[in-house]
């Protein structure tokens, strides 16, 4: 975590990056972070507008223990679930965080001061389950600027239209293929065509699709290290770039055509594309690789707070870094193609890589809690 003096350095970088208009979240959260005021002072001196959460960073923070005592002394008293113990603590902490960033969500009409909470990954292939546990963690948080995360797995997007139906703003992850993601804005504006027939005000509802990035060249360069030869080599660190500016094409489409032209007189927002996995995997590239090159109007950036002080401290922000560069990301990508690496095959595994990390982090979590609940003298379920 950043110093207060730290925070309070110069982020000319970062204005700029917002002064192009990409919306800047922190991809963090825990107890400490909320209670020591470092989250309002990133607000305030780092240009952060939004924070998203997964199950990873809740299994780092609550897992350390550390903020989380004293909850979790009354957790044990009360001889409640493993499960409803985690529950309580997460939510409490989108819920301080959202009432931290609700002057940010008033100022920018909800488009931004946004706190990203997920459905338990457990239920990434079940529509129905995913449906029922969104209604609940909404319920829970029960603030105006929460958003609920939703896997882009096949049995996710019927889950997306239908809580976006509901007039719950969505924030749709684990999105690595450009099909997936024509898909994902598909179900959302299924979504808002089901409220607008249920008589919601879709002025209210807002959703971010979130492409992830690093892990795309994480696997394409080692394909193409395997592979060994100039042309190979050349082409490593490209994929994942030319991946998010395509969808970054796909979403200027989608949102260009007729079907979106129908909704945005009734006060529907754009569903934006957030760029995802945003830290640098290989310390062969430059540590802002993924924000100098993603730079593009109505946009988030979540980065994990080392690539926030990265940017703030040497980021290269240039304007617009992805309109205009389709031809070129087709190219790479089909030259990856050309040397027997299957792009559909290398998505299909990042997702479910993606959402099996997720499962295994989220046992994790809960192992953690129910190790600290007998601890107490309780012991959890």
């Amino acid at each position: 975590m950043i110093t207060v003096t730290e925070a309070t350095a110069p982020a000319e970088n970062l204005k700029r990056l917002s002064d192009e208009g990409v919306s800047i979240w922190l991809d963090d959260l825990s107890r400490k972070r909320i209670t020591s005021g470092n989250l309002a002072e990133l607000i305030e001196t780092r240009h952060v507008v939004g924070v998203t959460t997964n199950p990873s960073i809740f299994q780092a923070a609550i897992g350390s223990g550390e903020g989380y005592e004293e909850q979790l002394a009354d957790l044990a008293t009360r001889g409640v679930t493993v499960d409803e113990a985690v529950r309580m603590m997460t939510t409490a902490d989108v819920r301080a965080a959202a009432d931290i960033l609700r002057p940010v969500y008033e100022a920018t009409g909800g488009r931004d001061g946004r706190v990203s909470i997920e459905v338990d990954p457990r239920l990434a292939h079940r529509t129905a389950a995913t449906i029922a546990e969104a209604k609940q963690l909404a319920w829970l948080v029960d603030r105006p600027n929460v958003m609920i995360k939703i896997p882009a797995t096949k049995a996710g997007l019927p889950a997306i239209t239908e809580v976006i139906g509901r007039g719950i703003s969505v924030n749709v992850t684990l999105i690595f293929s450009l099909e997936r993601y024509r898909e994902v804005m598909d179900a959302y504006l299924a979504g808002l065509e089901k409220a607008q027939a249920a008589g919601i005000d879709l002025a209210t509802i807002h959703s971010v699709a979130s492409f992830f990035v690093s892990r795309v060249d994480s696997e394409i360069d080692k394909r193409l290290t395997k592979t060994g030869t100039d042309e190979a080599l050349a082409l490593k660190g490209r994929a994942a770039l030319a991946n998010a500016r395509l969808a970054y094409e796909a979403y200027e489409e989608v949102f260009g055509a007729a079907r979106w032209a129908a909704l945005a007189p009734q006060g529907a927002h754009k569903q934006r594309p957030l760029w995802a996995s945003t830290g640098v995997k290989d310390p062969a590239y430059k540590d802002t690789l993924y924000v100098d090159e993603l730079v593009a109007p109505g946009t988030v950036n979540t980065m994990p707070e080392a690539t926030l002080n990265a940017t703030a401290d040497h980021g290269d922000i240039h304007g617009d870094a992805v309109s205009g560069g389709y031809d070129r990301a087709r190219a790479d990508l089909a030259a990856v193609e050309r040397l027997g690496i299957s792009y559909d095959e290398v998505v299909k595994q990042l997702e479910d890589e993606g959402v099996s990390k997720f499962e295994t982090a989220w046992e994790d979590l809960l192992e953690a809690v129910a190790t600290s609940l007998r601890g107490k003298g309780v012991e959890g379920e």
